[in-house]
């Protein structure tokens, strides 16, 4: 069974650097690309970091009842796809999740045993900060983003950890120690016993 590893964070805490940088460093992880019925931003490709599907696809989809976890942010549907689950213990992988808190809290209702982790940006000013250098968004966006992190951020206890990610190359080793720290918990250990024992 793979362990599920769902990761959540405010717009601009560096969630999709720290994910990006996981997925480079850490073997045997497999990263659930969600659906979004929202446009593509800059150079986003469809099918890496998103599946972008129209509004009436996703809600077909959602009568289908393909959808592990779903939720409307800013007007836009977001959702996890069933199938990369199967898929990931096919290949025996662990599952990456890059979801917000409605998400997280849905799936966690379903699997109970899915590690959380909350990304946090080190204040207000510094997450203002990143969200105004992206360049991306309008000044009544950027107002509506820190007042859903201020939201976000009151469901902190409900994670397994909380990251606060000052210095990405610090943020980036944690991460990865937390993911092979779990692996090694959840690893049987009558499986690595056994053998030794057998030696004696």
């Amino acid at each position: 069974m793979s362990t599920v590893f769902i990761i959540s964070a405010p717009s601009g805490s560096g969630k999709s650097t720290l994910v990006a940088r996981l997925l480079d460093t850490v073997p045997d992880l497999m990263f659930s690309v969600s659906y979004t019925t929202r446009t593509p931003r800059g150079a986003e490709v469809n099918g890496k970091g998103y599946h972008f599907v129209s509004r009436e696809e996703f809600e077909a989809m959602l009568a289908r009842d393909e959808f592990l976890e779903w939720a409307e942010v800013f007007g836009n549907y977001y959702g996890t796809h069933r199938s990369i689950l199967d898929e990931a213990c096919a290949q025996g992988k662990d599952l990456v999740l890059d979801i917000d808190v409605q998400g997280a809290r849905q799936l966690k209702k379903k699997i109970s045993e899915a590690v959380t982790i909350f990304v946090l940006a080190p204040s207000r000013q510094v997450l203002e900060q990143r969200l105004r250098s992206r360049g991306e968004d309008r000044e009544e966006v950027i107002m509506r983003r820190l007042k859903e992190a201020a939201d976000e951020i009151r469901n902190y206890e409900d994670y397994d950890y909380v990251l606060i990610n000052r210095i990405l190359a610090e943020a980036e080793a944690t991460l990865s120690a937390i993911v092979r720290a779990e692996r090694v918990r959840r690893t049987r250990i009558e499986d690595q016993i056994r053998p030794i024992l057998e030696t004696f």
